[in-house]
């Protein structure tokens, strides 16, 4: 209260200063009840006074609309103004308009030279930008060395979105050597700063063990705080927690409640998992219409998931009416995309001529796609391929070994496949101790002998 005070009489005394901290007074609450219109006031009577940091947020208030209509023609001249007159934040926030186009035209040129003002000038926050033009090649070449120098000169500075990206370097092995451990630690101060991603980042090493001790527990932990602090993506997570009991009890109420505030924040993952719980009825009555629209709206968001489910809701009509062209058209995208299921379903289109012309050369290529991706089945189906020489040469050692991985990563159809294998001499030496054994680990997995 008694700083308010005193700003309050320094800036009626027409100190610009005092009007701009008068104005970070009204703002954020401090020893006086917050008041946006009022903050908007002293931020503008500080600008128009000259000074550089109240431009920088007048500017702000503009882009966020507190205390005045949002206008990013505005907040553009504000940032530009204050970035003229030597601000370091309004040199980054006048780089990130020229980055996003908002406000004037796009420029990526622009964006580097005054996100590299800022960052010079000794903008944390500028620093990062800078290295995150240097890891996408925004106004300059591609360099993930000068990224990753960049980024911990920024989380070295405090920032705590510098000290995500560095972690993520660390964790990709961007412009530096991969390091578990590393990306661990930069990850914890991220997430200890405050930063909503570096705390589900920090979620997800405690989930799997990198660079740290696996806890479940602790990775609901910060997936749950992360949440609360608004990431959509960590929103999905912690629905992935409640739904399958990880670090929590299952609880299928909780898990659609958090993929359904995944979803309305506009994360195309938590979307899809939504449309799940409608497909199913888990947590919520079953609803294949409602299934549907959030598939679309994932898949329009570009979730490869998302755009796989939409495919199959098309050829299965689920919540719509069959369409097997719109079904192979999705599958495509999803294929296109990198999911690896979507592009066995692809495949399988060109194989059967579902909404495409049969082509058995293509439909073997995708189902190889799928399976180098990993999919247990695209591998099973390869295997098919080779066996009855569909697509491709005839090649019973080749389909053998598809049969095998696919068995090996719990596929029944492709245990029992591979048990025929070894009960034939099919492409292997004969050898009925493991025809039995892949037949029983079929039947454990649910495969049923044909009558």
């Amino acid at each position: 209260k008694q700083a308010f005070e005193w700003y309050r009489k320094s800036a009626e005394a027409g100190y610009a200063r005092g009007m701009r901290l008068l104005g970070e007074c009204y703002e954020e609450g401090l020893g006086v009840e917050k008041d946006e219109a009022q903050a908007y006031e002293w931020y503008c009577k500080s600008a128009e006074a000259g000074d550089a940091y109240g431009m920088a947020l007048l500017g702000w208030c503009y882009t966020e609309g507190t205390g005045v209509e949002k206008d990013e023609a505005q907040a553009y001249e504000w940032y530009r103004k204050s970035a003229e007159a030597g601000n370091a934040e309004g040199m980054r926030l006048l780089g990130l308009c020229y980055a996003e186009g908002t406000g004037v035209g796009k420029d990526e040129k622009q964006a580097f030279e005054w996100g590299r003002k800022s960052a010079e000038a000794g903008d944390a926050r500028g620093m990062a930008l800078l290295g995150q033009c240097y890891a996408n090649g925004t106004g300059v070449e591609k360099d993930e060395k000068q990224a990753f120098e960049w980024y911990r000169k920024s989380a070295e500075a405090g920032d705590a979105r510098g000290m995500v990206l560095l972690g993520s370097c660390y964790a990709e092995g961007k412009g530096v050597e991969q390091d578990e451990a590393q990306f661990y630690e930069w990850f914890r101060k991220s997430a200890e700063a405050g930063d909503a991603r570096g705390m589900r980042r920090l979620g997800s090493c405690y989930e799997y063990g990198t660079g740290v001790g696996k806890d479940e527990a602790q990775a609901f932990e910060w997936y749950r705080k992360s949440a609360e602090a608004g990431d959509a993506y960590a929103m999905a997570l912690l629905g992935l927690c409640y739904e399958y009991g990880t670090g929590v009890e299952e609880d299928e109420v909780q898990a659609f409640e958090w993929y359904r505030k995944s979803a309305e924040a506009g994360d195309a993952r938590g979307m899809a998992l939504l449309g799940l719980c409608y497909k199913y009825g888990k947590g919520v009555g079953k609803d294949e219409v409602q299934a549907f629209e959030w598939y679309r709206k994932s898949a329009e968001a570009g979730d490869a998931t998302g755009m796989r489910l939409l495919g199959l809701c098309y050829e299965y009509g689920t919540g719509v009416e069959e369409d097997e062209v719109q079904a192979y058209e999705w599958y495509r995208k999803s294929a296109e995309a990198g999911d690896a299921y979507g592009m066995a379903l692809l495949g399988e289109c060109y194989e059967e001529g579902k909404g495409v012309a049969k082509d058995e050369a293509q439909a073997a290529e995708w189902y190889r796609k799928s399976a180098e991706a990993g999919d247990e089945w695209g591998m099973l189906l390869l295997g098919q391929c080779y066996a009855n020489g569909t697509g491709v040469g005839k090649d019973e050692v080749q389909a053998f070994e598809w049969y095998r991985k696919s068995a090996e990563a719990g596929d029944e159809d492709g245990m029992a496949l591979l048990s025929q294998c070894y009960e034939q001499g099919k492409g292997v030496e004969q050898d009925e101790a493991q025809a039995q054994y892949w037949k029983q680990k079929a039947i454990e997995a649910g495969w049923e002998e044909e009558a």
